[in-house]
């Protein structure tokens, strides 16, 4: 796992993992759209939307285990420790939701 200036080399298994799961989202979007397309049902249609939304949540909190895990440890290793403030930021972010 290679961190670089705002861009992270990732390996092609990890590539394929986070792809899938982004692809899944968007077919379950897609499907959400067509719901409401057709008149479903709200509590169908909102249940659905959670179920997508906490298909995101598992993939924000991989992509964040794999960014602590490889970009962060290699960066505090190398003295970057501003990587430490960008992330505490972030988190804030995600909290706020």
């Amino acid at each position: 796992m290679e961190c670089c200036h705002k861009t992270k080399v990732r390996n092609e298994d990890e590539k394929r993992a986070l792809i899938n799961r982004l692809k899944r989202i968007e077919g379950q979007i897609r499907g959400i759209t067509k719901m409401v397309e057709e008149n479903a049902y709200c509590i169908d249609v909102l249940t659905q939307a959670q179920a997508a939304g906490a298909a995101l949540s598992s993939f924000e909190k991989e992509l964040l285990a794999s960014h602590i895990k490889g970009c962060l440890i290699a960066d505090i290793k190398d003295g970057k420790e501003e990587t430490v403030d960008e992330l505490i930021a972030t988190l804030g972010k995600m909290i706020k939701k």
